[in-house]
């Protein structure tokens, strides 16, 4: 690893930055190529899973005129024994476009960060929260 790469830290603290304050594809350009999504609590109708990062980055311009992100709240960074692996819990706040309702979803996300980049992500969201906030663009919750 060259000095110049992000620690999986530094990483996970530029995410949450970006999801703020950046734009769509600058939160897909801290994900890998060929990361891999898993999303195993996600309700009817959403995806589980997810390939690359131009999956990623197809997926997230499409919810971009649905949503923003307001804030996060609440986080606390884990560091595993695996140096590559994060665990990060957080809620992030959102308000729906057009309505201007706020929600703020909560998460737990277990993170593989190789060379600066996410490359695995297993993310748990609380899935009545989920579903509130899918029933309002019919997602099948």
């Amino acid at each position: 690893m060259s000095e110049n790469v992000r620690t999986p830290r530094e990483t996970v603290e530029l995410l949450l930055h970006t999801v703020v304050n950046g734009r769509t594809s600058e939160i897909t350009d801290l994900y890998a190529d060929d990361v891999r999504i898993e999303n195993p609590w996600a309700g009817e109708g959403l995806p589980k899973q997810a390939h690359g990062r131009e999956n990623l980055r197809a997926r997230m311009r499409q919810t971009e005129q649905l949503w923003t992100f307001d804030s996060v709240q609440d986080v606390v960074i884990q560091e595993a024994a695996d140096p590559e692996v994060i665990v990060l819990e957080y809620r992030v706040n959102v308000t729906v476009q057009g309505s201007g309702e706020k929600f703020s979803l909560g998460f737990v996300s277990i993170l593989r960060i190789v060379d600066g980049l996410i490359v695995s992500a297993r993310d748990y969201s609380n899935p009545l929260e989920t579903a509130e906030l899918a029933k309002l663009f019919d997602f099948g919750a």
